[in-house]
């Protein structure tokens, strides 16, 4: 199996890995008595820091998994699966660790401005993968 599949498989696996440790960071809580199961309203900052930025981590992911999604399924049907798609998914994968746990470490101006360069990467990757196609 080529390699930028198994960026795939990754890239599917943080997503669902976040989600999982959101969900059970919140299910800890309420079952602590902390929170009642009710008070994780979406798209409104709720909770500790450290919550809403687990939050925001997995819907970011998330959110980019279709494009890389779409970025391999096109370049496998146009047959450019070659070494440098598969570093590509490498940098891919790569960054989109990176991205996330910068957002859980810290919301300050460097953490911010490093998580946006990871993020960049990504975006930069996805372009030159499309720009291949043509």
């Amino acid at each position: 199996m080529e390699t930028i599949y198994f960026t795939l498989i990754g890239f599917a696996l943080w997503t669902l890995g976040l989600g999982v440790f959101l969900t059970s960071y919140r299910s800890v809580l309420v079952l602590i008595g902390k929170k009642k199961s009710n008070e994780f309203p979406a798209g409104i900052q709720h909770g500790t820091d450290f919550n809403w930025r687990l939050n925001r981590a997995h819907l970011n992911s998330l959110e980019n998994l279709p494009i890389f999604l779409t970025v391999v399924y096109l370049t496998a049907s146009f047959g450019k699966i070659d070494s440098f798609a598969n570093q590509a998914g490498i940098v891919i994968i790569g960054a989109r660790v990176l991205q996330s746990l910068t957002h859980l470490t810290s919301t300050g101006v460097l953490a911010v401005n490093i998580r946006f360069t990871f993020y960049m990467i990504q975006i930069v990757t996805y372009i030159v993968l499309l720009v291949r196609l043509f």
